[in-house]
């Protein structure tokens, strides 16, 4: 299965998202554009249409002062999914993201496991396929999200954010968290967010040895290393001037992996026997057409895929003029 996220990165791309807040309030505000990019991506290939409703929770909406929009906001996201997953025929995917509110103490618990009903009760009543909840740093939390989503009958993929530590933040090591995640229901476990291809396989391998069930592996397309596993650890020694020195998460784009990269992760994680394969923030519909070519797919946008025997510049000899040749020679 073929799973594209990083909504809200591309969307703050593309100007109608803040950055810092990642909140989605452009499901409200401008929802045709939402529409179109899940449909752009599953024309890329994606199986799953994923509702917009990651950082729409509670806590978030306070963040900008639209707390008293949430119930709308999720009912929304929910509601363009639907559609585009209707008319694509392509599943349905309720989500939960990480609070950042979590602690581990009682309160906190009985905070984020309110927040976590809501959001899927709204998805239960949209008639979701089932339900992702990901980017979650603390087993405990995945756990609260799981129970949460296996109370209402749904299936389940639980997906952990590794930092630099190989371990949850409290500290249990990421292949005996998935055990565990696997032991109390989870359909699918495994990674999203944080960490790019290279330093993201190496866990999977775990995590494959470790349980029975299917694993899911959904790095972010950046050029993270053993020296900056994650990507918002990374550097890019040739422009360091970026605003308060950070190039997370808004000066990323020299370290942006292409598409025979992802490509590379793609065939690489299959072959580890990981079969929930996707990207995260940062991806964009051409990662995602070259994930797909490379698990054996022709989705519709590989009518549009490269083919450099056309170009002006590289093409057969009968099709380069001379003005080309003369390019060609200068390049």
């Amino acid at each position: 299965m073929i799973c594209a996220e990083g909504y809200v990165f591309e969307l703050e791309r593309r100007g109608y998202l803040q950055a810092g807040a990642f909140v989605p309030e452009v499901v409200l505000e401008h929802p045709e554009v939402v529409r179109q990019l899940h449909r752009d991506l599953v024309h890329a290939g994606s199986d799953v249409v994923e509702a917009l409703t990651y950082y729409a929770h509670r806590d978030k909406l306070r963040v900008v002062g639209r707390e008293g929009d949430l119930e709308a906001l999720n009912r929304q996201a929910l509601a363009i999914a639907k559609e585009v997953a209707d008319e694509s025929g392509a599943l349905f995917a309720g989500d939960l993201s990480n609070t950042n509110i979590f602690a581990a103490d009682a309160a906190t618990e009985a905070t984020v496991r309110a927040m976590f009903e809501e959001q899927v009760g709204w998805a239960a009543e949209a008639g979701v396929d089932f339900v992702i909840a990901e980017t979650l740093s603390w087993g405990s939390e995945a756990l609260i999200a799981l129970e949460t989503i296996k109370a209402a009958g749904l299936p389940a993929v639980v997906t952990l954010a590794v930092h630099r530590e190989s371990t949850t933040f409290e500290g249990w090591p990421i292949p005996e968290t998935c055990k565990r995640l696997e032991a109390a229901g989870a359909d699918v476990v495994g990674l999203n967010c944080i960490r790019g291809p290279r330093t993201m396989l190496p866990l999977l391998h775990e995590i494959r040895a470790a349980v029975a069930c299917h694993v899911a592996g959904v790095p972010v397309p950046y050029r993270t290393t053993e020296e900056e596993p994650t990507f918002s650890g990374l550097h890019d020694s040739a422009y360091p001037g970026v605003p308060g020195g950070r190039h997370f998460p808004t000066a990323l784009e020299p370290l942006t992996c292409n598409r025979y990269e992802v490509a590379d992760f793609a065939r690489d994680a299959y072959a580890a026997g990981v079969r929930y394969i996707g990207l995260c923030c940062g991806t964009g519909p051409h990662h995602i057409r070259s994930v797909a070519e490379e698990l054996g797919r022709t989705p519709p946008a590989s009518r549009y895929s490269p083919d450099m025997s056309k170009h002006s510049f590289f093409g057969a000899e009968d099709t380069v003029g001379e003005d080309d040749r003369e390019h060609s020679r200068r390049l």
